[in-house]
């Protein structure tokens, strides 16, 4: 099922958690809301749910409005970041709850429940309570129950918050999989950017109530639409700084700014994999220092004249050669993002 979203907004008080925001998920599609913390994903998420009235604007399931539907009457699952499952129920009928309430037979509640449990991994563990699971199970349950009624969207706000980086991690995968089987639209909220980019089909990113950019993991990251993208997407370094000669000068380091009139002010945004850096003692840099991340070195250094500057290489670099604390090194820039500041000078 298809979702539209159209012109929403949304006030707290005179907090703006929703500024007009519209948008689309295709049938079938995973899509993550991705952004900060309180920009206004999960309170989107609830107004699609059913769980949160908008102000003004309109939510369409395939094509047809559901303002006027009860959250229970939309056909949607919603998973929440901390279970909110029965403590006193067993997982059976923690997942058997939807089903009983909607008067399915006892018979076809067990056959639903049985399915559900095998396809979450749980086969077994029907009889446990809540408590006698581990965080990865409690979190595969509640979705479960979710989708005990077959529903035709599937919303999680933070699904894996509680979770810890390890066993996120593999519910990650686990989601990604799901999903390939059963092929629901879902919507999932999160703030953490390999999350988005590992599981989702399109990632919307969403900054003080408005939608910055709507579009694939690759695409966001490639040509990011905004500064607030480009910002908050990945590492980077940003300068401000006003167009010379058609460039921007850090320091010693002259950002290319092609296509933008001189007297621009702007923000220069080189992302980490961008830039080069190699030993050289002509260099306009000096290293300050070197950080092993894995199967990463970021490598810290301070510009002539100028600002703090990082990059960062595969840990088996041949640019890495020689680049220690208190050497001198050369950049280059492999692309730059500019993003003007306000109108452009007059020519």
């Amino acid at each position: 099922m298809s979702i539209r979203v159209s012109h929403l907004n949304k006030r707290f008080g005179d907090f703006i958690a929703v500024n007009d925001v519209s948008l689309e998920v295709a049938s079938g599609e995973l899509v993550a809301f991705l952004g900060p913390s309180g920009s206004g994903k999960s309170t989107i998420l609830r107004i699609i749910a059913g769980l949160e009235q908008a102000d003004s604007g309109s939510v369409f399931f395939a094509n047809q409005p559901a303002d006027h539907l009860h959250a229970r009457a939309r056909g949607v699952g919603f998973v929440f970041q901390h279970y909110a499952l029965f403590r006193h129920m067993t997982v059976a009928n923690n997942i058997a709850f939807g089903l009983r309430v909607r008067g399915l037979g006892r018979s076809a509640q067990n056959r639903r429940v049985g399915e559900l449990l095998d396809l979450m991994g749980l086969h077994g563990l029907g009889q446990r309570y809540p408590n006698q699971l581990s965080g990865g199970q409690r979190q595969r349950v509640a979705l479960a129950r979710a989708l005990a009624p077959e529903p035709q969207v599937l919303l999680l706000d933070e699904p894996f918050g509680a979770v810890d980086a390890r066993v996120r991690e593999e519910l990650r995968h686990w989601l990604r999989r799901l999903h390939d089987d059963v092929h629901i639209t879902s919507i999932f909220v999160t703030h953490d950017q390999e999350e988005a980019f590992s599981v989702a089909d399109k990632v919307i990113v969403i900054n003080q109530g408005r939608v910055e950019q709507a579009a694939s993991p690759a695409e966001i990251l490639d040509h990011p639409a905004t500064e607030f993208v480009a910002r908050f997407i990945g590492e980077a370094n940003v300068y401000d700084g006003i167009v010379q000669a058609g460039q921007i000068a850090v320091g010693k380091l002259h950002v290319p700014a092609c296509g933008l009139p001189d007297g621009t002010s702007a923000s220069a945004v080189l992302r980490f994999y961008d830039l080069k850096f190699w030993r050289e003692e002509a260099g306009i840099a000096r290293v300050i220092r070197t950080m092993t991340l894995g199967d990463r070195v970021k490598v810290e250094a301070v510009i002539d004249d100028g600002p703090v500057i990082y990059s960062q290489f595969p840990r088996r670099s041949s640019l890495l050669a020689g680049i220690e604390p208190g050497c001198r090194i050369q950049i280059e820039i492999t692309l730059a993002r500019l993003y003007p500041h306000g109108d452009l000078p007059l020519q």
